[in-house]
């Protein structure tokens, strides 16, 4: 490979994952909340998980999760998940749903890293696939760890209302 064909198939990846990350979190904003439910098969919270001990422990999400940046800022109607703004019921289940979303999101995003096989040599393609997990799998930790910490919050204040 000359310099030149390297120096233009950077500049395609690159702007080929610029299309991706900014393309699939804007059509994911676009679908119904309804399709990303925290009880479904998907989005459920495991044992393996154990309550969201596993990303405290193992990950230590808690110590960089606010480094992340928020994308929901960059889309009208994005729903942002930085922080936690309210304290009201509805607010926590959509907060709960969003999260869900997000991953979906990140998941569809790290899936699309396959497309770079379809230009690249197969090393490269490789590693755009490291590439595609190392910027999606620790938003995707966030969201799960999140999840789970919105549903024990949702339960808690549900038990006392009783």
């Amino acid at each position: 490979m000359t310099t030149g064909e390297v120096i233009f198939l950077v500049a395609v990846n690159v702007l080929a994952w610029l299309a991706i990350h900014l393309s699939f979190p804007w059509a994911f904003t676009r679908m119904p909340a309804s399709i990303f439910r925290p009880e479904g098969w998907i989005f459920r919270r495991r044992g393996w998980e154990e309550d969201g001990r596993i990303y405290r422990g193992l990950f230590q999400v808690h110590r960089w999760k606010d480094l992340l940046p928020d994308g929901a800022a960059l889309f009208r109607g994005g729903f942002r998940k930085k922080s936690l703004r309210e304290r009201e019921e509805g607010y926590l289940e959509r907060f709960r749903v969003e999260t869900c979303r997000g991953e979906a999101a990140h998941w569809a995003v790290l899936a699309a890293a396959g497309l770079f096989f379809l230009w690249n040599p197969p090393w490269a393609g490789l590693i755009m696939i490291a590439y595609g997990a190392a910027a999606n799998l620790p938003c995707v930790i966030v969201q799960r760890y999140n999840r789970i910490r919105l549903e024990r919050v949702i339960r808690s204040r549900k038990g006392r209302n009783r």
